[in-house]
């Protein structure tokens, strides 16, 4: 840990001069590939999917005005060809199309599996079943739209009893492993992970708690090597103030995991960050989100975040090298 600090430190200096000018204001000449990335809307919780010479790129969309902390009623997605230009698309799905949901458009997750697109989503559910609930939709093309694949919660509160609180289902990820076998990761404070059945809406076998130290909430799923990933949004609550992304590594899905300590520091003018990892093109990529962009008269804050992407490059034992967030972002070559 106090290496791994040190080495955030010392790379601080590499990031003041890797920061470009850019203000985070729609119609800045900020270069294409600075943060963050997209400058006319707020958008969090990035999750990356690689589809052929494609990068599709799934977001909330944030739209709190004023002193509101959360307000968000859909998710987008928008795509890329080089990691500096990026096309809009059409939302891909509202959270009233979850005709159990009440409300809450949370973060999300797209898998490609049997020629189809699932989309896993944290949602609030009804009086039905009371509290956060993981939703799952499906499509034809990734960019929706995409419908509900289920008529009902994937996943709901009452399906994890130990949980300490009504909003720890929330923030899947989905990963589909070499034996084809897709897993679903998802928690707040708790960090949960079970197999899906080969039809993708229903879950298969047993509800595993796998909680790494510090976890959060944010949990995101990834393979390289012989090594899988659990990175997350941590808060080491006796001497952090905001959440910073740390990971864990093991030899199988099924564990054991091992704590690898921080990964980055908090995003700026921000509580919440959430990771979103994706091999692309060759290289490496690490999403997250802050709170560092202005549109007209709402300037960023915890529910008015921007997404960003930084170079993610590991060390020769597959450990991942610290990240230090800047506005320059992938506008410049990799480090």
């Amino acid at each position: 840990m106090l290496n791994i600090g040190c080495r955030l430190a010392a790379l601080l200096g590499l990031a003041v001069m890797l920061t470009g000018s850019a203000t985070g204001r729609p119609g800045d000449p900020a270069p294409p590939g600075s943060n963050p990335i997209i400058r006319d809307k707020f958008t969090a919780d990035p999750a990356p999917l690689v589809v052929g010479d494609t990068l599709y790129l799934y977001v909330g969309h944030d739209q709190a005005r004023g002193d509101e902390m959360f307000n968000m009623r859909e998710w987008l997605v928008y795509s890329t060809k080089d990691m500096r230009h990026w096309t809009t698309h059409d939302p891909i799905m509202q959270v009233a199309d979850f005709k159990w949901a009440k409300q809450d458009a949370w973060a999300a997750q797209a898998i490609r599996k049997n020629g189809k697109y699932w989309f896993y989503a944290a949602v609030e559910h009804d009086d039905s079943h009371p509290g956060k609930a993981i939703a799952v939709a499906v499509s034809d093309s990734p960019t929706g739209p995409f419908v509900d694949a289920k008529g009902s919660a994937l996943i709901t509160n009452g399906m994890t009893p130990k949980g300490t609180h009504s909003w720890e289902d929330i923030d899947p990820t989905v990963f589909t492993d070499d034996d084809g076998t897709t897993w679903i990761a998802w928690g707040n404070r708790q960090c949960y992970i079970a197999k899906l059945k080969p039809n993708m809406i229903e879950i298969d076998g047993p509800i595993t708690e796998i909680t790494p130290p510090h976890f959060e909430e944010g949990p995101w799923l990834h393979e390289r090597g012989k090594l899988y990933y659990l990175t997350y949004a941590s808060l080491d609550r006796t001497t952090q103030r905001d959440e910073h992304v740390s990971y864990a590594t093991a030899p199988s899905l099924a564990g054991p995991w091992t704590y690898r300590g921080l990964l980055t520091g908090p995003g700026k003018s921000s509580f919440t960050i959430h990771p979103g990892i994706a091999e692309f093109r060759g290289v490496w990529y690490i999403f997250l989100h802050d709170a560092s962009l202005t549109i007209g008269d709402q300037k960023g804050a915890l529910g008015r975040r921007s997404v960003t992407v930084e170079y993610l490059s590991y060390d020769e034992k597959g450990a991942m090298k610290p990240v230090i967030q800047t506005d320059a972002g992938v506008s410049v070559p990799p480090p």
